[in-house]
């Protein structure tokens, strides 16, 4: 008798390449990203002897964050870090890394928030990281009517927060 397969309780729908894992191949996540590539960019930071730096984009599945392939509630954990850069150079180091907002990055966000509480069980987390670099992160909460439980920012300079929010129960209000 076999054993069925437990479905994967954690999703997160812009991996990149998985930089803020500890495992990159952790068994309960489901991996996603629109992008399916390895790069290759001119970066003399980190001393190579060609003057580049490669980057890996391989996702368990391609997906949009704007409209996940899954059912409503499926699951317990949403880790969302989508693009956060609006500059960028087409060969950038960081854009390679982090991926690029488009145009429309208000609509879009506004969709990913809508997207990841969707497919989110009641009283789901959704784990929220952004960096405020170029867009504030008040900017970014006003494109979602659900307020954080708390979060904590990784120093002045560096400007990238974390946000925890809970999925409310159906009967709840967001604020």
């Amino acid at each position: 008798m076999s054993t069925p397969a437990i479905a994967p309780r954690v999703l997160d729908p812009a991996c990149g390449s998985r930089m803020m894992w500890f495992d990159r191949a952790h068994p309960d996540a489901i991996f996603g990203d629109l992008r399916s590539e390895t790069l290759t960019i001119t970066d003399r930071s980190h001393g190579r002897v060609d003057g580049t730096r490669t980057l890996n984009v391989c996702p368990d599945m391609q997906m949009d964050f704007r409209a996940l392939p899954f059912e409503a509630d499926t699951f317990r954990l949403v880790a969302f870090d989508p693009p956060h850069l609006l500059r960028a150079g087409p060969r950038s180091w960081l854009a390679a890394k982090y991926g690029k907002l488009g145009k429309d990055w208000r609509e879009d966000l506004k969709q990913g928030f809508s997207e990841c509480f969707r497919v989110l069980h009641p009283d789901g987390v959704l784990v929220f990281k952004w960096n405020e670099t170029q867009v504030k992160l008040s900017e970014v909460l006003a494109l979602t009517p659900h307020q954080p439980l708390f979060g904590n920012t990784s120093g002045r300079k560096a400007g990238t927060h974390w946000l925890v929010f809970m999925k409310p129960h159906v009967h709840e209000r967001p604020q």
